[in-house]
């Protein structure tokens, strides 16, 4: 893959759940929570069983920039520019293979409704009707990780501009499903304020 600027932290990044099974390993995962002195946004790292898991605040002007660059029709730049969108990092750092599913998280937002996460796939589908082939910059929906493997694109989130919301995830190490949950993620102002 090729870097990409990420405004969010002053270097370089590559382009940048619901259906949980019984018996399904929970563990307390280590959360950090790192916020860019200049931007004031906001990066969440959990470090779990084996996984590793980044979201970075993404403004909705650098959303708009990525798609724009791309040949986006306006109508598809606003309505992705629309959703609470994350820079995504996620690394396997087990010594077993790992695979997960975007298609089985979910997010509780704060009225405690539970929403599925938008997959690549279902982006990729809406925008082929629209006459759009362009694939990059979306996390893959359905990954197979070998050991040091990691991946990294943007998550969606269906909220509100600075909307609060819990992030379900799941993964598999080596066919045994676990679970985690980063809690009060928070949704990118629509703009930083300048000092």
């Amino acid at each position: 893959m090729k870097p990409l600027k990420s405004l969010h932290r002053g270097f370089t990044y590559s382009f940048v759940a619901g259906l949980c099974l019984l018996h399904t390993p929970v563990h307390a995962a280590e959360v950090s929570v790192h916020k860019n002195e200049q931007s004031g946004l906001l990066t969440w790292t959990s470090e779990d069983d084996g996984f590793s898991i980044e979201l970075i605040q993404l403004l909705p002007d650098f959303v708009r920039a990525v798609y724009a660059k791309h040949g986006f029709t306006h109508e598809e730049v606003e309505r992705i520019a629309g959703y609470c969108v994350f820079g995504s990092i996620l690394k396997n750092t087990s010594e077993q293979q790992l695979t997960y599913k975007v298609r089985e998280w979910t997010y509780t937002d704060a009225q405690g409704k539970t929403l599925s996460v938008k997959t690549k796939s279902q982006w990729l589908a809406e925008w082929r009707k629209a006459g759009i082939t362009f694939s990059w910059t979306l996390l893959p929906d359905d990954v197979v990780f070998e050991v040091g493997d990691w991946q990294q694109g943007f998550t969606t989130i269906n909220l509100p501009r600075e909307s609060h919301f819990d992030l379900h995830y799941t993964w598999t190490l080596d066919g045994v499903p676990h679970r985690g949950t980063l809690k009060d993620l928070s949704c990118a102002p629509e703009t930083i304020e300048q000092p």
